[in-house]
């Protein structure tokens, strides 16, 4: 009999292993990441493998997607419901879902960790729980695991076939939402994304938590940075661009919003760097999409550019992977990225076609440029194992993401 295809999972162990090794640290575990990434299901496989390795543990699981959970919706009865739950002769895990829910929480979770009786782990709407906010609502240590949409790898893993090429132009269309997966056609994979997905991020997190009055704005600037994937921009320059298609709006309430968007882990900001002169820059960013499908889901798919739904899935790659990523500014050349980690750096360039002689020759005189040791590669749809030219590695984009 087949299986049912909305009952498929396949095992994140990027986050699981980290997690598992995070177990009886004294930190507030929190699982961040942008809305339907998968935190959720994260989290009972977390639950699911604890209680593998030890049969003996007192787990208590509250989700407040659940009506199970409405008689707790108060932090000082949430307290209470854990604690009547603890077990002084086990090993006591406490896991939280959609923690948001409960008004106060951060005092309930506050008050629980002080007693250091639980091992605790939370997750939540992005937009109530972002990275910048958990300094503020918790005193105790908070261990932030960040999670993204699927990699390329995980959808390899999801759709179980070697044809790695072939799955990447899917890849390069469908994203890494794995919610979508279940959907037949690629409109109705879209339809999910806007409505289900973007609508609730912008509608029901972003809007509610800061309380915005002009939700006209907040779409036309979301819409902006989709557009504008990979291309240096500013508050400033949104502005005038709002400005002059009839949108009134000042630069600071731009700047706030683009905040909101990335608190809410919608975009990423990735901040220029001098290769040379060895210093931040900070005029003009780029900011590029917690999943490249969100831009087809809203925009459309007439205008595809392969080439920048590339440069976005390394960005968001680099990310996973652990690295600071900035883009290069070498004399008046860019080089795309330039990624650090632990004392380690490489520079990369995306191009989606390097067959022609003239687009190859744009791509590596940047990199040449460079005058350090640090490793070089472009990463482009290739098609053949990995080569070199003059020490840059030239690497298929399917077998970097496969890595």
């Amino acid at each position: 009999m087949k299986k049912d295809r909305t009952m498929k999972l396949i095992e994140r162990s990027l986050y699981l292993n980290e997690l598992l090794d995070l177990k009886q640290t004294p930190d507030i575990k929190v699982i961040t990441g942008i809305r339907r990434s998968g935190k959720s299901r994260l989290m009972e496989s977390l639950i699911q493998k604890l209680r593998e390795n030890d049969a003996g543990i007192n787990i208590i699981h509250i989700n407040y997607n659940l009506t199970d959970f409405e008689h707790i919706l108060e932090y000082h009865q949430l307290e209470a419901f854990v604690e009547d739950r603890y077990l002084p002769d086990r090993a006591n895990y406490l896991f939280i879902d959609e923690v948001q829910m409960c008004p106060g929480f951060e005092k309930a979770i506050n008050s629980l960790h002080a007693k250091g009786r639980f091992d605790i782990y939370i997750s939540g709407s992005n937009a109530f729980l972002s990275s910048n906010d958990l300094a503020t609502l918790f005193v105790g240590r908070t261990y932030e695991i960040q999670i993204y949409p699927f990699s390329f790898l995980e959808f390899v893993c999801y759709f179980e076939s070697d044809n790695y090429n072939t799955l990447l132009t899917r890849y390069l269309v469908e994203g890494g939402m794995s919610g979508s997966y279940v959907y037949k056609n690629v409109n109705q994979k879209y339809r999910y994304l806007d409505l289900d997905v973007l609508n609730a991020l912008v509608v029901r997190d972003i809007i509610h938590k800061y309380k915005i009055r002009n939700e006209n704005i907040l779409q036309n600037l979301f819409e902006y940075l989709m557009d504008n994937i990979g291309n240096l921009t500013s508050s400033r320059i949104i502005t005038e661009s709002l400005q002059k298609n009839g949108i009134q709006v000042d630069h600071k309430t731009i700047s706030r919003y683009i905040t909101y968007l990335c608190k809410s882990f919608a975009f990423y900001r990735v901040r220029r760097y001098d290769v040379k002169g060895k210093k931040y820059l900070n005029t003009v960013e780029k900011y590029y999409l917690a999943d490249h499908s969100f831009k087809y889901a809203r925009l459309g798919t007439r205008n595809l550019d392969y080439g920048r739904m590339l440069e976005n899935i390394v960005a968001i790659e680099l990310m996973r992977r652990g690295y600071e990523v900035y883009v290069g500014v070498l004399y008046k050349k860019e080089i795309d990225f330039v990624a650090q980690k632990q004392g380690n750096r490489v520079y990369i360039q995306v191009a989606y076609d390097i067959s022609e002689p003239k687009t190859f020759e744009r791509e590596v005189a940047s990199l040449l440029a460079i005058r350090d040791a640090y490793p070089k590669i472009i990463i482009a749809r290739t098609y053949q194992p990995e080569y070199q030219y003059e020490g840059i590695r030239i690497i298929d984009a399917a077998e970097w993401l496969m890595r």
